[in-house]
């Protein structure tokens, strides 16, 4: 079974092995030798280095008092989340799953190993509780593929203990600047080891410091000469419209690969994120058709459409439960009447088991992974139209004003309409064209400044007018479906009927406060 462990950690390099005094640090009372620990770890990654790249790690390390599979994720600069299993000849199961986003189908092995002779010291306040681990680390490090390589360096570690406060690390530096210590160039053992064991590639090194920083594109993308020459400057900054278009399809495709592993593990609000990444790639591909050739996106938007729909399974299950639970503990004691708690609770536990269970086996399908596969070769080799090399203030302004002339129809046409079914399934129709509203106007911020900015407020706002809304659709129809439950085994279904009740009650209160916010945003919309 494995475990998730924060580590905050950082690094450093000096010209001798010694370390300075570390009782002059403020806060350390003493420190205590722990002594030396013989550590040897083998890294596994795929031939292309696809989770370095992503600035993942896995390894499989024997010696120390976690000896086992360790799995590292980025979080920040100097935070990792480390997942760990026991010690196993093969790779475990639970561990691949986590990296099949990354890797797909290609095939994990040893690529690195790395001896290290681990001089371990305690950093201890007055009552002798740990701040902090410092260690001096003798390392070996051997290339396993091709010609192979050795390294050989000394660094020194510190990792701050658990539940400890991060500005404590800020003393420990200080104090190690003030001796001559430096923090590394390289953010971990394996991004230096692959740089120094591998004399072909000349960019390894200054590729390695950047190791470790959320958000690098992993070198997932097959090789394929672009069809145009349209690119963002050195330093990325995107310039044509196509640069800020692919720029926003590249964070979402990254978002979808980044969020798998917290998914799988049911971390809350993964899936959401990870839905929203799915419609955020969708609508762009549909508002920039003039940026983007339909032919190819539009086969990828028909898989984004799939996923998007196994993930709402679970994530609408979330919502409504989180909503009905909220209701429910709102109201009077003398109008809950019967195991209305225990019904709702027993109903969100099997729904979300059940969804999950369904999600799990999504994402392990051959049509996910292959759709990682394309967005990949979409990214590498962009199918660009004319339009990607205009300046980006007119395509993408004209974009946004399209998808907001088409909300606006919808609207106005879900306001003549009467209560009732026809007019929710019309202002959940709105709902949606709001959501590409927003995600188009988000694509054209960074070139468009304030007025694009504006936009998505003012989407966000509608959105979630019209989104109280929907949920109460959806709620109430949930509440009908367990009354009837509840009446079938001869329980009472009153508060089943005053929670219907209060939900519609929201319904009304969300279409009387949409004509005047309609009319505010329509008047001042700035595109």
């Amino acid at each position: 079974m494995a475990d998730t462990k924060r580590e905050i950690e950082r690094k450093y390099e000096s010209d001798d092995a010694a370390l300075p005094d570390l009782t002059r640090v403020r806060g350390v009372a003493s420190v205590r030798d722990r002594g030396v620990t013989h550590l040897d770890a083998t890294y596994h990654d795929t031939a292309d280095l696809r989770l370095a790249a992503s600035s993942v790690t896995l390894r499989r390390r024997t010696g120390g008092a976690d000896a086992g599979w360790h799995l590292k994720f980025p979080v920040a600069p100097g935070v990792r989340d480390e997942i760990r299993a026991p010690l196993s000849d093969t790779l475990p199961d639970e561990l691949a799953a986590l990296i099949r986003s990354r890797v797909r189908d290609r095939d994990v092995r040893p690529v690195v190993r790395l001896r290290s002779d681990r001089d371990v010291r305690h950093l201890l306040d007055d009552q002798d509780r740990l701040l902090a681990e410092v260690s001096v680390d003798t390392v070996h490090a051997e290339r396993l593929t091709g010609e192979g390589g050795e390294a050989r360096w000394t660094e020194i570690e510190v990792e701050l203990a658990d539940d400890g406060d991060p500005d404590f690390l800020d003393k420990v530096e200080k104090r190690l600047r003030k001796a001559g210590v430096r923090p590394s160039a390289s953010a971990s053992k394996l991004a230096r080891a692959l740089a120094e064991t591998d004399p072909e590639s000349e960019s390894a090194s200054e590729s390695s410091a950047h190791e470790g920083a959320p958000g690098t594109p992993p070198a997932t993308a097959p090789e394929a000469a672009p069809r145009h020459k349209h690119r963002p400057r050195p330093d990325g900054t995107p310039v044509t419209a196509g640069d800020h278009v692919l720029a926003y399809v590249r964070a979402q495709h990254d978002a979808l690969v980044e969020l798998d592993p917290a998914v799988r593990q049911d971390v809350p609000d993964a899936v959401h994120r990870m839905r929203v990444a799915t419609r955020r790639l969708r609508s762009t591909f549909r508002s920039f058709r003039g940026v983007l050739d339909r032919t190819v996106t539009d086969p990828v938007s028909a898989d984004l459409k799939w996923l998007a729909t196994e993930l709402g399974a679970d994530r609408d299950q979330e919502v409504l439960a989180e909503r009905l639970t909220q209701a429910l503990g709102r109201l009077p004691a003398d109008q809950v009447n019967g195991p209305v708690a225990e019904r709702l609770a027993a109903w969100s536990e099997a729904r979300h088991h059940g969804a999950h269970h369904q999600l799990l086996a999504v994402l392990d399908s051959r049509r996910h992974l292959r759709l990682l596969d394309t967005l990949d070769a979409l990214l590498a080799d962009p199918p660009l139209r004319k339009k990607a090399a205009a300046r980006p203030d007119k395509v993408l302004a004209k974009a946004v004003a399209k998808d907001f002339g088409k909300l606006s129809r919808l609207v106005e046409h879900a306001l003549e309409l009467p209560p009732g079914t026809e007019r929710d399934t019309a202002l959940h129709e709105a709902r949606k064209k709001t959501k590409r509203t927003r995600y188009a106007a988000e694509t054209a911020a960074p070139a468009l400044g304030g007025p694009a900015e504006e936009a998505v407020r003012d989407m966000k706002a509608l959105q979630g007018l019209l989104g109280d809304h929907q949920d109460s659709v959806m709620a109430r129809r949930t509440l009908r479906e367990l009354a009837a439950v509840a009446h079938a085994a001869g329980e009472s279904d009153f508060t089943y009927g005053v929670l219907h009740a209060g939900e519609a009650h929201r319904a009304r209160v969300a279409e009387e406060a949409l004509p005047e916010a309609w009319r505010s945003i329509s008047r001042e919309f700035p595109f």
